[in-house]
């Protein structure tokens, strides 16, 4: 034990400001493995391991992301690859995965509270999901707020923490994408089987397969977290200049926001002529009574519209007995 304190070991005693400094990022003379590996050619179509994580992701736009550098002791270090981000030697399969920067989460909540930008806009600015955007606008007006009223932070636990981990930097010229943000989600009208016959003539594109999961079900192409993007590539790709191209995002922009902002103001007034409420005198809750009919359950009693339908009906596809094949083509 105390042969690896005194050798590969002491690269812990100081930690290299700027990396993980996780075991596996050194080998057992204890040398940073990424300050001596030397780039080898790769045959086509090979992926690297040691590529650098960040160029996994293309920026939005379609132009990659400046790599960035890390400076320690005189000495410029390439950026941290997959093998550096591997906390534990003997499990090769984990892989520790990036988190947002202290400067990144204020760049976000600034653009939201005080810019004003909506959090789709800002998601795909930066790069990171809209989720994901959301809690951090939640978590950092929760901070101010404690600021506010004095209360004290735990900052050197949380700076060690993050330390530790690979993080996502903000660069306001050439941001770094974080994750993915237009991955399809799960719609619940398609976690069921179905066998739908086709002719080999016709021509079966996605707006059809959704047809087939429910009349009312968007394509994938509308059902994406930015279908925008989208637009944005056949434009770039049909030799749209750079600034036509945010000029037509922005229109296109304004008149989603406007039309959803009218949906939501019809809703709302929709939603107070239907519901009824009552508040006690003196009390601190608030009663809402709903007329609800029998019919608007269907003949199936599956209408979205009936009394129990947010809890869900389980689908019959899997169930012992059922004709799963098709016996007609339509």
């Amino acid at each position: 034990m105390f042969r690896w304190l005194n050798g590969p070991g002491s690269n812990f005693r100081g930690p290299l400001p700027g990396s993980t400094n996780y075991l596996g990022a050194y080998d057992r003379n204890g040398q940073l493995i990424r300050s001596k590996r030397e780039q080898k050619p790769q045959a086509e179509g090979e992926l690297d391991a040691a590529a650098p994580v960040d160029d996994e992701l293309g920026s939005l736009d379609g132009e990659g992301a400046s790599k960035e550098m890390n400076i320690a002791g005189g000495m410029e270090l390439a950026r941290e690859t997959l093998e550096d981000l591997r906390p534990f030697p003997l499990n090769r399969q984990f892989r520790s995965q990036h988190v947002l920067s202290e400067e990144l989460r204020e760049e976000i909540w600034k653009r939201v509270v005080q810019v004003g930008k909506s959090v789709k806009v800002v998601s795909a600015e930066l790069g990171v999901e809209m989720n994901r955007v959301g809690a951090v606008v939640r978590l950092k007006s929760v901070e101010k707020e404690w600021a506010k009223k004095g209360n004290t932070f735990a900052a050197p636990y949380a700076s060690a923490i993050l330390s530790m981990l690979p993080q996502t930097p903000y660069n306001a010229n050439a941001p770094s994408p974080h994750e993915s943000i237009n991955d399809l989600p799960t719609h619940q009208a398609t976690v069921q089987q179905i066998f739908h016959p086709v002719a080999e003539s016709r021509s079966f594109t996605r707006a059809d397969s959704a047809l087939v999961f429910s009349p009312t079900l968007l394509p994938a192409d509308q059902r994406i977290p930015h279908p925008e993007l989208i637009g944005l590539e056949k434009e770039r790709l049909e030799g749209v200049p750079r600034e036509e191209r945010i000029r037509r995002q922005r229109e296109r922009t304004a008149a989603e926001t406007k039309t959803r902002e009218e949906k939501e103001a019809r809703r709302r007034a929709r939603e107070e002529k239907t519901v009824k409420r009552v508040r006690p005198a003196g009390g601190r809750w608030e009663f809402r009574f709903t007329d609800v009919r029998v019919e608007e359950a269907g003949r199936d009693g599956r209408g979205v519209r009936g009394v129990g339908s947010r809890y869900g009906i389980p689908n019959e596809d899997r169930k012992r007995g059922q004709v799963k094949i098709p016996t007609r083509v339509e």
